[in-house]
């Protein structure tokens, strides 16, 4: 008998209702507080373009660079691993830089870093992961990432084609 008193006396306080409500407000003020930040999120508007102004490889960090995205190495620079550089401009469609862009350019087993700056440029150079070909591959590839605030990413494979000369 002293259970039943006990609901009988739950049922009808008004602290029972209390914990319910709690935690409806504070779920509906939880997804306000959410769909705010997501909302102040700035989404991608924009392509860019990128082009690759040289690139060149060599087993030391001097470098000879040559006009576009073509990488010729000779068979002795190419049976051990060498550095490849390459420079390239991001501008957005109506030809402005892309400033501070992250870039990354990596294939062969060699990794390469860098951050546009004012002008849109990168110079990336894979130190200290450098590339390394295969004693029977006498072409290969490296692909090219770029990604900035406010911009679509830019995902290239095959950027860069790195070819062995007899």
């Amino acid at each position: 008998m002293k259970n039943k008193k006990n609901t009988t006396i739950l049922l009808r306080s008004d602290d029972a209702m209390e914990l319910p409500i709690n935690i409806v407000v504070m779920l509906v003020v939880g997804m306000v507080a959410l769909a705010a930040l997501v909302a102040i999120i700035p989404p991608p508007t924009k392509n860019m373009s990128v082009y690759i102004d040289s690139a060149g490889a060599s087993g030391t960090p001097d470098i000879t660079m040559t006009d576009g995205n073509a990488v010729i190495v000779d068979s002795a620079t190419a049976q051990n691993p060498f550095y490849v550089r390459v420079t390239l401009s991001a501008t957005d469609t109506d030809g402005n830089p892309v400033r501070d862009a992250s870039v990354v350019l990596r294939g062969l087993g060699g990794v390469a870093t860098a951050t546009t700056g004012s002008d849109g440029r990168a110079v990336l150079i894979t130190d200290p992961a450098m590339v390394a070909m295969g004693p029977n591959q006498n072409e290969g590839t490296m692909d090219l990432t770029i990604s900035a605030n406010g911009f679509y990413d830019y995902e290239k494979e095959d950027a860069v084609m790195i070819v062995r000369t007899a």
